[in-house]
């Protein structure tokens, strides 16, 4: 490649004037620019393509391009309006014609919770080349995975999501326990003796855990569960929870896609919510594509809150 070192825009801006007017008085006035200024942005020009560009007349009228001004005159003009259509193009993302492919972390929880509706949404929203990737949270590395743009938006509860970044809350959710249709407990409401006497299927991420934040609640009222089946994956759990006697205590939301084979019920004690957010690197903010990709998402949790307007958190807007 060429050394383009000594020339900058400006330069062959002037050259494009001045083989058009052959005039430096005009070309100058053209440019908004004083003659002397273009006079000695000719003299740089004339040692950069090591011609003299413009030549007297014979006329005492003007100049007359030269041979190499001549040939460098379209190609240089057709250059500096593909620059200036580079400049001006429209930043709008149109998901029906463009390339792209949304990389998202979360887990199934989430995916369950949110992804299927979004991967509705954005098909009946977007053209064939709008493609999404999800792939797992892997909290430790969320911060570099999106600082690298390798995750353009991150799902996860404020415990997951890092600081030094843009987050939006999408919505609070709160826990109930699920048993199978037809389960020998009956339907009744749960007592904390009946809730504890079952046996509990657990949601761990190494699938090997058998005590979670809900046995710490537990224990605080002196009361324990007996956990029976780890697995690490959430939507293990609705199947082993179908097909056994054993039971679960996970989100409503991610429960209710599983309303036709389980049976929902009130914990017999209080426990605490949860929020889960998008979050996303500041530097994808204003990127119309990024843009459109959060509002796809939001418009998922509002269909699926009822129209109900999300709450912002952490200078999203």
């Amino acid at each position: 490649m060429a050394d383009l070192g000594g020339i900058d825009l400006n330069l062959l801006i002037s050259l494009d004037a001045l083989i058009e007017e052959a005039n430096v008085t005009r070309a100058a006035a053209r440019l908004n620019i004083s003659q002397p200024a273009l006079s000695a942005q000719l003299t740089r020009l004339r040692h950069i393509f090591g011609d003299p560009l413009l030549v007297p007349s014979e006329t005492g009228r003007g100049m007359i391009a030269t041979t190499r001004a001549l040939q460098l005159r379209e190609p240089l003009h057709a250059a500096l309006r593909n620059l200036e259509a580079l400049v001006k193009r429209s930043a709008a993302f149109e998901p029906a014609t463009a390339t792209r492919t949304f990389t998202i972390a979360a887990n199934d929880n989430a995916i369950v919770m949110l992804g299927l509706d979004l991967i509705d949404r954005m098909q009946r929203a977007a053209g064939p080349g709008i493609r999404v990737a999800f792939r797992g949270p892997a909290p430790e590395q969320a911060l570099a995975l999106l600082e690298r743009g390798e995750v353009d938006l991150l799902i996860g509860t404020d415990r997951s999501v890092p600081p030094g970044i843009k987050a939006s809350r999408l919505f609070a959710d709160r826990y109930l326990m699920a048993q199978r249709r037809g389960h020998p407990r009956g339907d009744g409401p749960l007592s904390l003796a009946d809730y504890c006497a079952l046996s509990h299927v657990l949601v761990s991420s190494g699938g090997q855990s058998f005590h979670g934040f809900i046995d710490d609640q537990l224990k605080a009222l002196g009361a324990q569960r007996k956990i029976a089946v780890s697995v690490h994956q959430y939507n293990l759990a609705p199947m082993v929870v179908a097909g056994t006697d054993h039971v679960c205590t996970l989100p409503e939301r991610f429960l209710s896609r599983f309303a036709g084979s389980l049976d929902r019920f009130e914990l017999p004690f209080e426990t605490q919510t949860f929020s889960l957010l998008a979050a996303w690197h500041p530097r994808s903010h204003a990127d119309p594509a990024h843009i459109w990709l959060r509002d796809q998402l939001f418009d998922v949790v509002r269909a699926l809150d009822g129209g109900k307007p999300r709450q912002a958190k952490r200078g999203a807007t």
